[in-house]
């Protein structure tokens, strides 16, 4: 079969290993003579599907015993407004530092449900960059500190997370989850939509402080508060079945590929690939994130012109390189190289841009 080169920014590639096990597994998912889109998610083995994605969570990303894991549905979006519908007292504000369209997202719904305030932002460079921690405004009264770890639109990710704030920090981190370790004992929260590193659309996985439970007012309805989710091991009512299972098989792919640290060197090399040759270009092809922002995860650039970026990406569409239109905010190019995307469509999309400069530049 010939696949092509996805860089599509979400729903986005799936491991063909994943696929192919989905695909044997469809009609009769272990004896059952079902798929597991059939079974029932109260049955024994639809459980252990369950049971094993939230484990595998939490060994991936060494949760700490006094977290909980949740699979939710309503994609990253509904945790704008479930994180402060939850966690902000109307005494209190909630921080936001933005840094791109989906932090700006977040804030506007935050802005709904109570006071707000923005800690930094890199708006006036258009999200250029990640702000630096000396420019960022954090209150210990703050009711919460809100960050986008990754911003696909732009092409930016937080490099590291150096900071040290009394107050809890929750972190949108859809697009970049799984894609490197992280030090989740500096989060009080962190959330992910499903469809960009984690499997197909349909599955938000949230990581909570079990602390932060005792916070929830009384009035917040049952559907919208985590503690009715975490004491029901997510089965308050049917979940996602197929998004979980796929979840699952995506996550034994990265234990099997050497874990968080095999993907962080397989997405570094894939990034550095396309970012040098972005860099030696001779200014043909032009980065969006300033080099100290840059995302393993999605690379944004421009050509000299609109018109050289639309022959661009048309040629790309004729070797099969699919989904690499820039976004209206940024323009130009985009490569969204989540953890699935193989070296090998780096290479090819790399020896495209040198060949496609040496025709045009």
């Amino acid at each position: 079969m010939n696949r092509a080169h996805n860089f599509n920014a979400g729903p986005a590639a799936l491991p063909a290993e994943v696929l192919e096990k989905a695909k044997e597994e469809l009609l009769n998912f272990e004896e059952t003579g079902m798929s597991v889109m059939e079974l029932s998610h109260r049955s024994k083995e639809y459980d252990n599907v369950h049971n094993k994605a939230i484990s595998l969570l939490k060994e991936l990303l060494n949760v700490p015993d006094d977290y909980e894991v949740i699979l939710l549905q309503g994609g990253a979006s509904l945790q704008f407004s479930m994180i402060p519908m939850n966690f902000l007292k109307s005494e209190e504000t909630a921080n936001y530092i933005l840094t791109g369209s989906w932090s700006e997202k977040a804030l506007k719904e935050a802005k709904i449900l109570g006071e707000t305030k923005t800690g930094a932002s890199s708006k006036e460079t258009n999200y250029d960059r990640i702000p630096e921690l000396s420019e960022i405004d954090v209150d210990p009264k703050d009711s919460y500190v809100h960050l986008t770890t990754n911003n696909t639109i732009f092409g930016t990710q937080w490099p590291s997370f150096e900071f040290d704030w009394d107050t809890p920090v929750m972190a949108d981190m859809s697009s970049d989850i799984l894609c490197r370790p992280i030090p989740l004992e500096k989060f009080s929260l962190i959330y992910a939509g499903a469809q960009k590193n984690l499997g197909p659309s349909g599955v938000t996985v949230v990581i909570l402080k079990k602390s932060l439970l005792e916070k929830i007012p009384d009035d917040i309805p049952t559907l919208l508060r985590y503690d009715t989710h975490t004491k029901s091991n997510s089965l308050y009512h049917t979940p996602p079945t197929f998004g979980i299972y796929m979840l699952k098989n995506v996550l034994e792919w990265i234990q099997e590929h050497g874990g968080l640290e095999g993907m962080e060197k397989r997405n570094k090399e894939k990034a550095d690939i396309l970012y040098k040759a972005i860099d030696e270009s001779d200014g043909f092809y032009k980065g969006h994130a300033d080099k100290d922002s840059r995302s393993l995860m999605n690379v944004t650039f421009n050509l000299p012109n609109d018109e050289l970026n639309k022959l661009f990406l048309n040629q790309a569409k004729e070797r099969n390189m699919i989904g690499l239109n820039g976004h209206r905010s940024v323009g130009g190019c985009r490569a969204s190289i989540y953890n699935a995307v193989s070296i090998e469509s780096c290479k090819a999309l790399r020896d495209f841009m040198v060949e496609f400069q040496q025709q045009h530049g």
